[in-house]
């Protein structure tokens, strides 16, 4: 198992994250998840559109609502073509609570918490805590990674400008 130093930290201490970093210009990495309904979701059930991947550690945690509700209100405005799911650890069953209870209707929430599949597809699985750690991904309709951000300190939220961007890039 690849372990990679340096990438990110928590509250300053730094964090060893599992996993190879997928390559940009290449076919991003296919994973098994589940969605809140129970249902296997991989990167192939968003075939043809593009698709934004945000892993973050627990919905449950201040900046990960914070960063899930701006996705979820910029994602009325990106249009059909672009599906935004947000990758956790926390349970479907707490994903779906947390969704109704944060007004959440335009994400997809889908849980790593099985096999940690894309935790170790995309080098995001926090060895030390079990949890994945803040990072976004852009796959465009081809399903090559387009774009990538490592938020180097966890407690903050991405540059979402940023992301947006990516996506304008390859409409």
């Amino acid at each position: 198992m690849v372990e990679r130093k340096g990438i990110v930290t928590f509250q300053g201490s730094p964090l060893t994250l599992l996993g190879e970093e997928p390559a940009l210009g290449m076919p991003a990495p296919e994973f098994q998840a589940l969605d809140v309904e129970l249902k296997p979701v991989g990167l192939g059930s968003f075939k043809g559109k593009i698709c934004v991947l945000c892993s973050v550690p627990s919905l449950d945690t201040p900046v990960c609502d914070m960063e899930t509700r701006r996705f979820n209100q910029e994602a009325v405005n990106l249009g059909q073509d672009v599906e935004v799911v947000v990758v956790s650890m926390d349970l479907p069953f707490a994903q779906r609570r947390w969704c109704a209870g944060a007004g959440v209707d335009r994400v997809r929430t889908v849980s790593d918490h099985r096999d940690a599949s894309f935790g170790l597809a995309y080098g995001t699985l926090i060895k030390e805590l079990r949890l994945l750690t803040r990072a976004v991904f852009v796959v465009d309709r081809n399903g090559v990674l387009t774009y990538s951000q490592w938020v180097k300190e966890i407690t903050k939220e991405p540059d979402y400008e940023e992301v947006l961007e990516a996506i304008e890039r390859i409409r």
